[in-house]
């Protein structure tokens, strides 16, 4: 089958308006501006239920080794250790904000000494095979330049970073219905019908790359909501705090065009996929 899977977004739509790590206001607690991602566990819509739940089954096939790609903070990766005794987890990212909380984190739960936080690139990792691979909302992380997000690139890249029987947990974007034109230019900037498939499509990616569908779930409406509002909350809190502060005023446009491009946009558009992906054993020799 030839490659023409659609690329999906350079970026999340929650990163499209607020400032990023190490990139203007709100770039960290030492910057001058708004705090960043405080009232935040987990960068993504995934509630501390369905986080539970997915820890649990997946803990269940008591994995050794686990790598988490495009980490950021790496709390699922932390939570996995917690439950996991004995295991070892290593979290690559290139924020070096991010892996510095999540190494803070870590040593705050005594796990230290069973994590590494390095700031490299996902493409073309060696970093495995690993028994449980996490990829969530991180393709971009994987699939490298030549072939940017591309989700069939990035389901083949995670097939060979996963040791046999071992588990892939990949959070990703996808349509919950085509969006329409207006639609689209209420999103972020040159937002694309291309940029994700629907539901279904992606489950036949993730077979066609050589796993098997163990578990499929989305995030609901509750987790957008608790997303989006805790990932604003900081900037709206300090701008309400600070109207004359120099910095105020390109922060404020960015918060308002990124709520309006949640609220008028993607709201109950765009949805995430938790694929828990099982690699499939090649088949016998004739």
């Amino acid at each position: 089958m030839p490659d023409n899977t659609p690329p999906a977004p350079s970026a999340s739509p929650a990163d499209v308006a607020l400032p990023t790590p190490g990139h203007g206001p709100g770039s960290g607690p030492g910057g001058d501006g708004p705090p960043r991602l405080t009232r935040l566990d987990f960068h993504g819509p995934l509630s501390e239920e369905r986080a539970g739940r997915m820890v649990q089954r997946l803990a269940a096939a008591r994995p050794a080794t686990v790598l988490d790609i495009g980490c950021g903070w790496g709390e699922f990766m932390l939570r996995m250790l917690d439950a996991t005794p004995g295991a070892t987890g290593i979290g690559i990212d290139l924020a070096a904000d991010d892996l510095a909380r999540g190494r803070a984190n870590a040593a705050a739960r005594g796990l230290a000494d069973r994590v590494e936080f390095a700031e490299e690139s996902g493409h073309g990792t060696t970093r495995g095979p690993a028994d449980l691979v996490l990829c969530l909302g991180a393709g971009h992380a994987v699939s490298g330049p030549e072939s940017p997000h591309n989700f069939r690139t990035v389901l083949r890249e995670l097939r060979r970073l996963v040791a046999p029987g071992g588990r892939v947990l990949y959070g990703e974007g996808f349509w919950q219905r085509p969006p329409a034109a207006a639609e689209l230019a209420r999103m972020w900037p040159d937002a694309a019908p291309e940029e994700h498939v629907s539901l279904a499509e992606l489950v036949d990616l993730a077979v066609d790359a050589g796993f098997r569908p163990a578990w499929v779930e989305t995030a609901n409406g509750d987790e957008w909501e608790a997303f989006e509002s805790a990932y604003r909350c900081d900037v709206e809190e300090w701008l309400a705090a600070h109207p004359g502060h120099p910095l105020a005023p390109e922060t404020c446009a960015r918060a308002d065009a990124h709520r309006r491009s949640w609220l008028a946009g993607y709201r109950d558009l765009l949805g995430i996929a938790y694929l828990t992906l099982v690699p499939a054993e090649p088949l016998p020799n004739p």
